[in-house]
Parts: C-alpha cells; structure tokens; sequence
C-alpha cells in the first residue's frame, strides 16, 4: 500500500492553495451533480452524495459551496455529464487509470490522448491496465505520533479490513460498500479524517529510477490532474515520493 499512501499525500501536499481548492470544487460540483441527479438531495439516503459531502469537507471545501451545488443540481442544471474511465500506460510501462466526467466525450477523449502522447505514453483500450487494480475504500488520517497499537483496535472494531502506517499517515482499508460506516465509525472513535474515497488500487507496483522518465511521469499526472473532466487519476507507480515539483 505504500505507493498508494506516497501518492495521497502528494495529492494532498498540492492541494493547500487557494487555485486548487477552487480545482477541487470544479471536480466535485459535477460529481454532486450526478449524485443528486441519481440519487435524490437527501445524503441520508443517497449514498454517492454523502460520501462527496464528506469530501468536500476533508478538502476544506465551504459548507456553503456544497449546499450551492446540491441546489443547483435539484433546479435548473441543464449540463449532463458521462462518466468515463480511460486507460494506458505512461513513462517505463507505468499503468494509469483516469476517470472522468464529461459533457463532450469528443473533447475529453482528445485531451486524454494528447497528454498521453506529449509526455510519452501511449493511452489504450479499455481493460488493458484496470485488470492491475482493484476497487477499494480508503480512509486516510494524519497524526504526528501514531498509536499502532490504538489504529490496529480502531480497524478492527470499525470494521476495516486492513491498516497501515508510514510517514505520519494512517491509511484504512475498506469494502468500498463499507467505506461510509467504517468513516463513521472512526470518526467516533475521536480520529479525524483527512480523506475517504473509493480508489483504484494497484495489485503491484513499479519502481522508476529514470529522472527523465520521471519528469514526464510527473508532467503527464499534473496535467491530467488540471483537467476539469478528470475525477480521479490512479497509478502503480511505487516511488511517487520521488516525482519532481513542476
């Protein structure tokens, strides 16, 4: 699980200012969208739009923005988005899953193809690297002084199904069906979450020692990262901690 964790907090690290919290938002008003849409207004029984709540609030997002973009869900929102996964492989065979919302699958498919080809990947079809992952629910803590002994109770009394630690981070793992309870339950616990979402997780990872190969890896999830149509970007890549700062 490590390169997952690395990656987290990267992600995290690059999300502090101002721009990239308002990026955040941009992203998580269409998923909101979608949910709403779906599922009803009503987080206690949609799940989809409890979950994003919840995220929104661990990236510092306004409570006032997410009741906006509920509301603008329920009214008058005329954009409809599809939902797209796209895969392929960037620098040294690095598998990357990209999921997206669009309103202009012409548009999206263009862009994916031109960030996969200016920094050296190749972007294919689908299944060719999804077959390397599988769906999980992650819930991510930052503490200072971790208590291993304390996290190893907390995940077996929340119902998580694993848990690690590294670098000041505590990750739990969770059925992706499970992954709300389990937030919940540590939540009561006393912890406080920084993240909780449902991820692509790799069932091995790659390690790149290549600067070059790095800096492209890191140019090609930097820009996939600042596209309004990508939710999520995932990677097996096992060294992230070791990507340059563009």
């Amino acid at each position: 699980m490590s390169g997952h964790s690395k990656w987290s907090t990267i992600k995290r690290k690059k999300g502090v200012n101002d721009a990239a919290r308002a990026k955040v938002f941009t992203k998580l008003a269409r998923e909101i969208s979608v949910a709403v849409k779906e599922g009803g207004t009503d987080p206690n029984n949609n799940s989809r739009l409890r979950d994003l709540l919840a995220k929104g609030r661990a990236a510092n997002v306004p409570q006032d923005n997410l009741m906006r973009a509920i509301k603008k869900a329920e009214g008058n929102d005329k954009e409809s988005y599809e939902s797209i996964v796209y895969e392929g492989y960037g620098q040294s065979g690095i598998a990357v899953i990209v999921e997206c919302l669009t309103d202009n699958r012409n548009r999206t498919a263009s862009n994916m193809r031109h960030y996969f080809d200016k920094f050296g990947g190749n972007l294919g079809t689908s299944g060719c690297v999804s077959f390397m992952f599988e769906e999980k629910g992650i819930i991510v803590v930052e503490e200072e002084n971790i208590d291993e002994e304390k996290a190893l109770e907390a995940c077996m009394e929340s119902g998580a199904n694993d848990v690690s630690f590294e670098d000041g981070i505590i990750e739990f793992v969770t059925d992706p069906t499970q992954l709300h309870n389990v937030a919940e339950a540590l939540t009561g616990m006393g912890y406080t979450l920084s993240s909780q979402e449902i991820s692509q997780v790799p069932n091995n990872y790659t390690k790149v020692e290549d600067e070059e190969a790095l800096r492209k890896l890191a140019l090609l999830f930097d820009a996939l990262e600042e596209d309004d149509d990508v939710q999520n970007v995932w990677n097996n890549l096992e060294n992230n901690e070791d990507l340059p700062e563009l």
